[in-house]
């Protein structure tokens, strides 16, 4: 039975639902019932049934319309918040006899207890005016999601699995059991400055383990930490000497969002290699520029990788393409460089990810707590293992690197959507004026690329002393591996413009075809989203394609090993001494 966890004003209800064919309307009022029952005042809530809200994802904060059936737009265990709630019955009395000077006017704090939309406060800013922000949202850090703490814990038993820390095996079992039930605390996604390690997002992390403050689990959403570990039969750790900074020290908030960011950006940028060679397809471009024996005088391991891909898709003995044909004793000799330089481009993509790769697998795979315990030597040795530097870094040049990805797509989506130089229709959409086609698509992807420009500025060239200054040199590192998320998500969302309008580009060359490679991507996408005949909301489309290329769709070639998984996961924590190496891999998988 689906699961789905509600918030409803400063709670959080998990509401099980037997008919996936019920509607949002119906999540909402369960929730609300379950909401007032236990309220001596119903929660200012007088009459349930006239209630008015507006319901909406938690994640990409999506409003989700009451008829919307619950199968059609929510997975299980998917988080919803409900906002502006207010009493109909009341607003209607107020709107309609206030003129018949019955009601005196007061301020009050109406506004905010009862979550009134207002344009720029609890809303976002022009497209997103009807995207609601909770007042809880404002005034809160936001936690991980369960899957980003789920990484957390597993990095932090990890470490604490090498024997350095000067923990009990009673307190690693326990981890160990609560990671194996999916029992994740509630941990902010701010506060780290990434030495002495990630101790305020480590400390949460102890907290719920220890019974304290919020927790997660798929069987209760969240709830009192107690409760939680209660639900699933385990007991809270109780901290013996050393155990609580054994806890709390180390680099695992860094690495764990790192690790994701170094897969995601591993992912798109194999499947920007093939968006690319399609755009060109569309774009009549020579495939001359990729020629093995150019890209031999210039070994770079990424552009010859690259070259090789775009040979592998593009017009050859194996693969015509009858768009090639079309063209081929067409008299232009190079192409721009948004084409021609895809390899030098992307290539350095690639090898600046692996170089990245390395690092954090290194960072995973590390003991990065103080002090350290040699019990061989008898001895206890402080040292600097939890500064964050390493990844800081590696994270903050991740950023730049992939970065270009974006920076040279959007700069060949406007060569597609402008007639003089892809001598398709402008924006690629027939009637131009009636309809605007891809122009404000293309927009988005200039924004995000130029937001990228900010987020790429390096945060580990920052240092502020703390702890008295004996933490006097920091890496603010967990700012690092956050914006590294963040635009390595733009990098994917421009793709998926880019995507999109090549694939709009194909239904103007019928019925010439592409090759059979670049056909099935153009199959993948049109099984997804129909071609563009005239203006219609396109904000799906795009979420949809970006769906497909996270879930790596695109290339076909999805790795599905996992390390860690419900049934590989021994309950003796030597497994993780000698079988815990790192595959970023099982980010990807629900345990």
């Amino acid at each position: 039975m689906p699961r789905f966890t509600v918030h409803v004003r400063d709670e959080w209800l998990t509401v099980p639902c037997k008919d996936a064919t019920c509607s949002i309307k119906w999540l909402a009022f369960e929730a609300l019932k379950r909401y007032i029952k236990n309220k001596p005042d119903n929660g200012g809530i007088q009459h349930i049934k006239d209630v008015h809200f507006v319901v909406r994802r938690c994640q990409g904060l999506g409003l989700l319309d009451n008829d919307d059936t619950i199968e059609d737009v929510l997975e299980d265990n998917d988080f919803v918040e409900l906002g502006n709630i207010t009493n109909m019955v009341y607003m209607f009395i107020l709107m309609t006899e206030v003129w018949k000077g019955l009601y005196m006017i007061k301020v009050s704090g109406f506004m905010m207890d009862f979550n009134i939309v207002v344009y720029g406060i609890t809303t976002g800013f022009g497209k997103f005016a009807r995207t609601v922000i909770p007042v809880s949202k404002l005034k809160y850090i936001y936690p991980l999601s369960p899957e980003r703490t789920r990484m957390l814990l597993a990095l932090r038993i990890n470490v604490l699995a090498k024997g350095y820390s000067g923990v009990s095996l009673e307190t690693l079992h326990r981890m160990i059991q609560a990671f194996n039930a999916s029992c994740l605390s509630y941990v902010p996604e701010k506060g780290t400055v990434g030495a002495s390690g990630d101790l305020a997002p480590l400390s949460h992390l102890a907290l719920g383990l220890m019974g304290e403050g919020k927790m997660w689990s798929p069987k209760s959403g969240w709830a009192d930490a107690k409760y939680v570990l209660e639900a699933h039969g385990l007991k809270p750790i109780s901290l013996k000497p050393k155990e609580g900074l054994a806890l709390i020290n180390g680099t695992q908030m860094i690495t764990s969002l790192g690790a994701e960011a170094v897969e995601r950006a591993e992912a798109i940028a194999r499947q920007a290699d093939i968006i690319a060679a399609l755009t060109l397809e569309v774009l009549k471009g020579t495939t001359k520029a990729f020629d093995s024996d150019i890209h031999e005088l210039r070994p770079h391991p990424g552009q010859k990788e690259v070259a090789l891909r775009f040979r592998s898709l593009l017009d050859s003995d194996h693969h015509p393409s009858e768009i090639a044909e079309s063209h081929r004793f067409c008299d232009r000799v190079q192409d721009a460089y948004t084409m021609r330089c895809c390899p030098q481009v992307h290539g350095i993509v690639n090898d600046t990810i692996e170089f990245v790769k390395k690092i954090i697998n290194t960072e995973i795979n590390s003991a990065t707590d103080n002090p350290m315990v040699f019990a061989e030597r008898g001895e206890t040795i402080s040292g600097g293992n939890f500064h964050g530097e390493y990844p800081a870094k590696a994270l903050d040049y991740l950023a730049i690197g992939v970065h270009e990805l974006a920076s040279i797509s959007e700069r060949r989506i406007e060569r597609l959507c402008n007639p003089s130089l892809s001598e398709l229709p402008a924006f690629l959409v027939n009637e131009g004026g009636l309809n605007s086609g891809f122009m404000i698509a293309h927009c988005t992807a200039a924004a995000l690329v130029s937001e990228n420009k900010v987020l790429c500025h390096p945060s580990s060239i920052d240092s502020l002393s703390t702890s008295a200054a004996t933490e006097d040199h920091v890496s603010m590192g967990g700012w690092a591996a956050r914006k590294a998320l963040r635009v390595v998500e733009h990098v994917e969302q421009v793709l998926a413009i880019e995507l999109l309008a090549a694939c709009q580009g194909i239904e103007f060359l019928r019925p010439l075809r592409t090759t059979t490679p670049l056909e099935k991507v153009y199959d993948l996408v049109r099984a997804t989203v129909k071609p563009w005949i005239k203006d219609r909301f396109m904000a799906p489309d795009i979420e949809a394609v970006h769906r497909l290329l996270v879930d790596q769709k695109v290339t076909g070639e999805k790795n599905s090993e996992t390390i860690l998984t419900k049934t590989n996961i021994p309950e003796h924590p030597s497994y993780f001494l000698s079988h815990f190496v790192c595959n970023t891999n099982f980010l990807k998988h629900d345990f």
